[in-house]
């Protein structure tokens, strides 16, 4: 059986390692006004973060139509027998669930979605396991299995700048938001339950990224091979600084980089970082 390993947009997962691996994907859209792009076909992390100091208003952000779900089963279906569908949590988009219905629309090749319950680069660890298990020739009910046992080591912790833009995007409450701006808190996000929820409420921005090394560190410390990510929204040089600093420390880590792109970037805001992990 020949399996497809498809991920959406929101893997943030560069060009040329989706080429390697041989990764389909499927963009999510950020609209600006009247003018809507696709992420990582029509529009950049950088375009997008420039893009948004011109507007006043929040862009909004939306999952693919079921139509292009069932356009792209149908064309994976002449070369392939299944494909592993591998999205963002269900809890903050319906992504998912497209996919799980363009999934019983179609013929010819059978379709096993599956929900990451988080989202970039994070997510895009599923689909490189799943592609390279695929590349060796497992069965998809083998590579489901692979991509659940991983959740059980999956970590990912965030700090944002800025709460305003997830408060405004109805992705964390009102009254989180504004406790966070009155004190200044850089909050330690996660998901819990597929949603994004507070961790920890911490002052300053160099102490909640301490807090995360100390939470990365727990897992690190047992000297298992481990895959990292240092996810940012338009902090290049800082991440870089980052990962240096943690590849020293942790020889057994393979580390990458990765970023905020648009439709989580309108949610998070510039400046936010995240770092996420799991056991290999």
């Amino acid at each position: 059986m020949k399996t497809a390993i498809l991920t959406d947009s929101t893997a943030y997962i560069p060009k040329q390692i989706r080429e390697q691996y041989n990764i389909h994907m499927i963009p999510l859209s950020v609209i600006f006004g009247s003018e809507t792009y696709q992420e990582e076909v029509e529009i950049t992390a950088e375009e997008f973060f420039a893009e948004m100091k011109q507007h006043q208003e929040l862009p909004t952000t939306s999952q693919p139509p079921v139509g292009e779900f069932v356009e792209l089963f149908e064309a994976l279906s002449k070369e392939y027998d299944a494909v592993i569908s591998i999205h963002l949590s269900s809890g903050i988009s319906g992504t998912y669930n497209g996919a799980l219905t363009a999934g019983t629309m179609v013929e010819g090749i059978k379709v096993y979605p599956f929900d990451s319950e988080i989202s970039c680069m994070v997510q895009g660890f599923y689909a490189l396991e799943a592609a390279e298990l695929a590349e060796d020739g497992a069965e998809p009910e083998k590579i489901m299995e692979r991509l659940n046992e991983m959740k059980r080591s999956m970590r990912a912790y965030f700090m944002v700048d800025d709460l305003t833009n997830l408060q405004r995007g109805g992705r964390l409450s009102g009254a989180q938001a504004l406790i966070g701006s009155l004190l200044q808190v850089k909050p330690i996000l996660h998901f819990v339950d597929k949603v994004i929820v507070p961790f920890e409420k911490i002052r300053t921005k160099k102490k909640a990224l301490n807090r995360v090394y100390e939470l990365f560190h727990e897992d690190a410390s047992q000297e298992i091979p481990m895959r990292a990510v240092i996810i940012h929204a338009n902090r290049p040089d800082e991440v870089e600084g980052i990962k240096r600093d943690l590849e020293q420390k942790y020889p057994h880590v393979e580390f990458m980089i990765s970023y905020f792109g648009p439709v989580i970037g309108t949610h998070l805001g510039e400046g936010a970082i995240g770092l996420g992990w799991y056991k290999k």
